[in-house]
């Protein structure tokens, strides 16, 4: 269980964290008319790419109650 719950936190927190700082820092920037709604896709992706890492550290730890 705790090698899935590893791999969801890699496989799925780490990128988003990526793509959302890469769409926040460099795209948005980029963008002229959507740099506002790229940059706050960008920072929820990330926003979320941390929960998922954080929940998955947890979600280890912690025996799962049925």
């Amino acid at each position: 269980m705790s090698m899935a719950s590893k791999a969801i936190t890699v496989g799925v927190g780490i990128p988003m964290i990526v793509v959302g700082a890469l769409m926040a820092w460099l795209w948005a920037p980029m963008e002229g008319d959507f740099q506002n709604q790229v940059e706050l896709i960008g920072s929820t992706i990330g926003i979320l790419g941390v929960v998922f890492f954080i929940s998955g550290l947890f979600y280890s730890k912690e025996p799962v109650m049925h």
